[in-house]
């Protein structure tokens, strides 16, 4: 008897979510995926924050030579942290991000959800503790 294959939509967006970003998914839910630090030398070139919602903000991140992907989709998260505890939220969810290089430049564009509870998903962060990792890792926030 053979045995088909069954892919819930669960495992599709985990998947997806790892592939659009660069990034590992995180095994738990609010967990913080640890990536080496950035290079000391790399440029982090801004953030533009844009309100697409009550609660769905995009972030537009911009690095200079010597970025990686994570370095870039990382740097986004740091910026959806902070701002969710700007607003007086305590987390947020990941929804997409793209990734583009134009020369030496990178430029990512990334949307969040923000809550200030425990949102479902499988790419959810605790924006305390992503910002205090990011502080220890020399990311800006904002």
């Amino acid at each position: 008897m053979k045995h088909a294959l069954r892919i819930t939509p669960t495992m599709l967006a985990g998947a997806l979510a790892a592939l659009v970003t660069g990034c590992d998914v995180a095994e738990e839910p609010g967990a913080v995926t640890r990536l080496a630090p950035p290079p000391a030398d790399l440029e982090f070139r801004g953030v533009e924050t844009r309100l697409l919602g009550d609660d769905l903000v995009q972030f537009v991140v911009r690095t200079g030579p010597g970025a990686e992907r994570a370095h870039v989709a990382r740097y986004a998260e740091c910026a959806a942290a902070q701002y969710a505890l700007i607003r007086g939220y305590g987390f947020a969810r990941h929804v997409r991000t793209s990734i583009a290089q134009d020369g030496n430049d990178w430029q990512g564009d990334a949307v969040y959800t923000i809550s200030a509870s425990l949102p479902d998903g499988l790419k959810t962060i605790d924006a305390e503790v992503v910002v205090n990792t990011c502080a220890e890792d020399g990311i800006p926030t904002v």
